[in-house]
């Protein structure tokens, strides 16, 4: 019998693995540090608390009132 090599392809993943993993290289290049790839999208029907109350604050600071 002869000693046959394996045939070893690339297949669809490898190809993805390999192009996600040279985009980061190249963003960790490009800029000062890593850019979220996953991220959640923000409702914005969606209550949310920190935004009223960030203009509230910036409102005292200044020292007007609010009516």
């Amino acid at each position: 019998m002869k000693n046959r090599r394996k045939i070893q392809r690339i297949t669809v993943k490898d190809y993805l693995k390999a192009v996600k993993k040279a985009d980061r290289e190249i963003q960790l290049e490009q800029q000062a540090g890593w850019v979220a790839v996953h991220k959640a999208h923000k409702n914005s029907k969606l209550y949310n608390r920190k935004v009223d109350k960030k203009h509230f604050l910036k409102d005292w600071k200044n020292g007007s009132s609010v009516k």
